[in-house]
């Protein structure tokens, strides 16, 4: 291996590290109380590698969000059932609301600020958008309003979408997260879902 690529194997590795322990800290800490330092130490890297490539916090807590969300589209987009294709609707809607429920079990502080993450000077732009403008939230209420309309064309899918990624959003979920975990919030939004589509068509669910 050529020293060039030496470096960019460290480079990505640490890029791992870095994100890893964020993402570790984030289950106990807000993420205005987490610093680089504490992510440095973490990661078991430099504060000035953590600084030299992710620039401050805000930068790293947005990265931190991408890479998770890339993350989960790639298993849409590309992976195996039942994230991706070669499932079901149904199953592939049930199996992205649990992963969706795993991003925000493992990322509680981070999630409750989607959309308000300040992103580095690059992407200010998106900064001012609302949450609902993001493109995490856009992917995943496009990919569940997607799959409750392939299935049920005679409801609201959209606004489900948005209601049943609105309550994790909820102080109350979230510290429901942090007590229990994400198996009971799993659990009861598969009732919810399933109680939805199995409805009789006549029910006027969407008012």
């Amino acid at each position: 291996m050529s020293d060039g690529q030496r470096e960019r194997a460290d480079a990505v590795r640490n890029r791992r590290a870095i994100l890893a322990a964020t993402e570790r800290l984030l289950a106990t800490h807000r993420p205005q109380d987490i610093s680089m330092e504490q992510v440095a130490a973490a990661a078991g890297v430099g504060k000035g590698t953590v600084f030299h490539r992710f620039g401050n916090r805000a930068g790293l807590m947005y990265a931190l969000m991408v890479e998770r969300a890339q993350s989960l589209e790639e298993a849409v987009t590309s992976g195996p059932p039942p994230l991706g294709a070669g499932a079901s609707d149904r199953e592939r809607l049930l199996a992205f609301l649990d992963a969706v429920i795993g991003v925000a079990a493992r990322n509680k502080s981070l999630l409750s600020e989607l959309g308000h993450v300040a992103p580095p000077p690059s992407h200010q732009q998106q900064s001012e958008k609302t949450p609902a403008e993001h493109p995490v939230y856009r992917f995943w209420h496009g990919h569940i309003s997607s799959l409750i309309a392939a299935q049920r064309s005679d409801i609201d899918a959209e606004t489900i979408a948005h209601v049943l990624l609105g309550s994790l959003h909820s102080d109350a979920i979230l510290n429901q997260l942090t007590v229990q975990g994400p198996d009971a919030l799993a659990a009861a939004m598969r009732t919810m879902i399933c109680a939805i589509l199995d409805a009789p068509h006549h029910a006027k669910i969407n008012g």
